[in-house]
């Protein structure tokens, strides 16, 4: 309980008993003295006590008399049992426990998820985890047999959010990105065997759909990428290879943040995913694609300042490293690895943390641009890639052998 403030009173005679009038002035301002002297110390005194157990339990991991607390939509909010002296106590004594994320009545749309081993998934499951109606856009071809895929209990594992239920997707959008309204799609495409029986699935005709059923879109995650030349180098990649990369892996962030800003309340946030390849050279990632990643994160900055202004909402992206998903394993190797096995082992022998990165360090990083906690935060690639970016050498060539760096012992052989 709050300490009692204790205010000091004194019992003044009724009478005076003639005191002369000096006396009687002097009187009076030396109990003021004392009665001002004696408020300023209680004060003092209670504001000690009401302190207190603040100090004592900062080091408690139960934090009794401070605490988080999150509204509706995520926004962080710090509170405190009562009074605005522990308002005051709590930025200046304490630090919080730890900052959770509330998406509760947020609608979170994820363009690009197939499987249960991506990226797109982690991002999935982390915003599932906060509370968040989460749905999904996936590529025609593939979507009966990813409906079909989350059915079996095989994928029970992957479907676990950390209270124990299992992650349900409230529906499932057929998305092919590459196609803005229903007049772009081409002839071949509407008459193919793959895309029959799944409806209306180009972007506009996406969003058109979710305002319908759900109002709304706080959240919009760009995890989409196709380069059918992908694994020719760009010397021998044909203008239509390089366009579709670009066309899918760049251009259909521009549209889907054009077109579904107009649904996104302001405050929303638009995440996409990039790769190293935009700005340094990655050999075996081909086709174009390296060029669709660096236009990728220079229309994120674009559409930052744009969408902001317009909008008021935040678009940012992420540069994760390799992972060995089901995409990334169909690029292809030389017979003895892929290229994502390669990419995989140079990072870990090379980067500052030797960790494995996995889907998870990007999915919990995507949250956190997804919500309140980044509010400020736009127009930026976030790099979740154990620090492989920074590198200037890898650590294994043999210019450095003998040499004891990175923490490695020298070779004594």
């Amino acid at each position: 309980q709050d300490a009692p403030l204790t205010l000091c009173s004194f019992a003044l005679p009724a009478r005076q008993f003639r005191m002369p009038v000096s006396q009687r002035q002097a009187l009076r301002a030396s109990r003021a003295r004392a009665f001002s002297t004696a408020c300023v110390v209680a004060l003092s005194l209670g504001l000690i006590v009401g302190a207190w157990p603040l100090v004592f339990t900062a080091g408690n991991s139960h934090l009794p008399y401070v605490v988080g607390t999150h509204h509706s939509g995520g926004t962080l909010a710090a509170s405190t049992a009562a009074g605005p002296w522990r308002q005051r106590a709590s930025g200046s004594l304490m630090a919080r426990k730890a900052l959770n994320v509330d998406l509760s009545g947020k609608v979170a749309f994820v363009a690009g998820v197939a499987d249960t081993s991506g990226y797109g998934w982690a991002i999935v499951r982390e915003l599932a985890n906060a509370g968040a109606t989460v749905i999904v856009g996936t590529w025609p071809p593939v979507l009966k047999l990813f409906q079909m895929t989350l059915k079996k209990s095989a994928t029970d594992e992957a479907r676990k959010l950390d209270d124990g239920s299992l992650l349900n997707i409230e529906k499932i959008y057929p998305l092919d990105a590459t196609f803005d309204v229903p007049e772009d799609v081409p002839e071949d495409i509407k008459t193919n065997k793959r895309y029959a029986g799944v409806g209306a699935f180009t972007i506009q005709e996406t969003v058109e759909q979710i305002k319908q059923d759900y109002g709304k879109v706080d959240i919009l995650v760009h995890s989409l990428a196709n380069g059918p030349e992908v694994t020719k180098p760009l010397l021998e990649t044909s203008r239509k290879g390089y366009l579709a990369a670009s066309s899918s892996s760049a251009y259909s962030l521009v549209s889907m943040v054009s077109r579904f800003a107009p649904i996104m309340p302001k405050g929303s946030s638009v995440v996409s995913l990039s790769y190293i390849a935009s700005e340094r050279v990655i050999p075996g990632y081909g086709g174009g694609m390296s060029s669709a990643k660096a236009q990728l994160e220079s229309d994120t900055r674009t559409l930052a300042w744009e969408a902001g202004r317009k909008y008021g909402i935040r678009v940012n992206t992420i540069s994760a490293g390799p992972l060995k998903s089901r995409a990334a394993s169909a690029i292809g190797g030389d017979g003895k690895k892929t290229f994502i096995e390669r990419a995989i082992d140079y990072a870990v022998t090379n980067a500052p943390l030797t960790n494995p990165l996995y889907a998870e360090n990007v999915g919990t990083s995507a949250l956190c641009l997804l919500s309140d906690l980044m509010a400020g935060v736009t127009g930026v690639t976030l790099y979740v890639d154990m620090g492989l970016h920074a590198m200037g050498q890898g650590i294994d060539s043999p210019a450095f052998e003998g040499l004891n760096i990175g923490g490695q012992a020298a070779d004594e052989s």
